[in-house]
């Protein structure tokens, strides 16, 4: 005779299925949401406006574009006109630009809450040259007055107008407001062709200062008695000192410390920026304006002064803790690799490695209820037996044990836990033989014996 061919498996599939499914479930639920999270890789190639040939704002384009070379991003510079131009164009989603460089006093003109800030980058200090016998006290002494204030549209022209209104002095008054800046300034207050002129950023350059202040009839308007006024008055201002002798150490000039301000020059981005290239681009300023120079102190910039536009979330986080790890041990577009990856990573293995010891739980716990719940059911016979039964209740409750003994041989169990199945057969016999001993029953019932199956 030949016997047939079992086979048990050592895991339950369906059980398996069962437990494992809603925590599969709940990982891709998990992975979707994350995506939703994971910001595209960054771009290669962004775009700055930046200043009109060879001003200070297109050299320091240059320089940010060496800079971010060097990380595989190219940077394309748009020439303009200079601060207002630039927040125009960073304020008007048509135009295709990521970064400026912005003078502060001109929020107004243009529109701030579609721009944010990566922080101020350098001062564009205000140089009020006069000619005069005497210094004067206050700005307003200039009423009546040729003023020279910038060409029509320059961020120095429009800072410029807002002091002199300040002061009372405005368009279509008694003063003469000159379109004239730099250079064709200069040379028309040294001919007496204009009383005062207005002179910042890349006009005011150390030899036209020199110049001016060689002139014994011109003088340079101290702030001394209203500096904290103005910076009270205008936030984006900064007061600052120009030290005695900084111009000319041989000749003293000046021959005494003069209080100025300055509005400070922000690096404006779009919103939607990428977080990498808002660290990059920070460090790129760190490296270009960190530099000491006549009138900041090394590492004084870039710094994250807010003055009229808010500070970008990524800013924010880059000068509070710098760089992330991956970014300061790893090439740029490989840290952003692992950064992307991160977001995805993390919360899953907040998921998985719990899951991974919470499911072989579950999973044995579903097999072992099969065994404990014939345990319960037989624990409730054998309370029954011990009784007062009669002969037909005692031969009942050989049946029903009978009954759970089929069961136990006859679910479909995973040969991992064959031993606890034996142990449980043995039990039953126990309780069969308690109630065969208590009672006169002539003849228990047979044992259950399943039939072989073929494999």
């Amino acid at each position: 005779m030949v016997l047939p061919r079992l086979r048990i498996s050592r895991i339950y599939w369906r059980d398996l299925l069962v437990t494992v499914l809603p925590f599969v479930l709940v990982v891709v639920a998990a992975f979707w949401i994350a995506l939703h999270y994971v910001r595209p890789a960054p771009p290669k190639t962004i775009v700055m406006t930046s200043g009109a040939p060879g001003s200070s704002f297109q050299n320091s384009a240059e320089k940010y574009r060496a800079i971010l070379a060097r990380q595989g991003v190219t940077l394309k510079i748009l020439p303009s006109q200079g601060s207002l131009e630039n927040l125009r164009r960073l304020s008007d989603p048509k135009v295709d630009v990521d970064i400026g460089f912005v003078q502060g006093g001109l929020s107004t003109l243009g529109d701030p809450s579609k721009v944010m800030s990566l922080g101020s980058v350098f001062y564009v200090p205000v140089f009020l040259f006069y000619r005069a016998p005497k210094p004067l006290r206050l700005m307003s002494e200039l009423d009546g007055k040729r003023i020279a204030i910038g060409r029509e549209g320059s961020g120095a022209r429009v800072l410029a107008e807002t002091l002199l209104k300040a002061n009372g002095i405005e368009a279509g008054g008694r003063s003469k407001l000159l379109d004239l800046e730099g250079q064709a300034a200069e040379d028309a207050l040294l001919k007496g062709e204009a009383d005062a002129i207005f002179l910042m950023g890349d006009s005011a350059t150390r030899e036209s200062m020199r110049d001016l202040l060689h002139n014994i009839s011109v003088r340079l308007y101290d702030l001394n008695e209203q500096g904290d006024g103005y910076v009270r008055r205008f936030r984006y201002l900064t007061k600052m000192d120009l030290p005695t002798g900084a111009i000319d150490l041989g000749k003293n000039i000046p021959s005494e410390t003069l209080t100025l301000v300055a509005p400070t020059v922000e690096l404006l981005a779009r919103p939607d920026l990428h977080p990498a290239l808002s660290d990059m681009l920070i460090e790129a300023a760190r490296e270009v304006h960190g530099r000491a120079t006549l009138l900041q102190k090394a590492g004084e910039f870039p710094t994250p002064l807010e003055h009229e536009y808010r500070l970008s979330e990524d800013a924010v986080r880059y000068y509070k803790s710098g760089k992330s790890f991956a970014y300061k041990h790893l090439p740029f577009w490989l840290a952003s690799l692992v950064d992307r990856a991160l977001v995805l990573i993390v919360p899953l293995a907040v998921l998985l490695i719990p899951g991974l010891k919470v499911v072989p739980l579950l999973y044995r716990w579903r097999i072992n209820a099969r065994i404990y719940k014939r345990y319960g059911e037989l624990m409730a016979l054998e309370r029954i037996a011990f009784g007062k039964t009669t002969s037909e209740q005692r031969a009942e409750l050989l049946e029903r044990l009978a009954d759970i003994e089929r069961r136990v041989i006859t679910v479909k169990l995973p040969g991992s836990i064959a031993d606890q199945v034996y142990v449980l057969r043995q039990h039953i016999q126990f309780v069969r033989n308690q109630i065969v001993q208590t009672g006169s029953v002539a003849q228990a019932p047979t044992p259950f014996v399943a039939p072989a199956k073929r494999a």
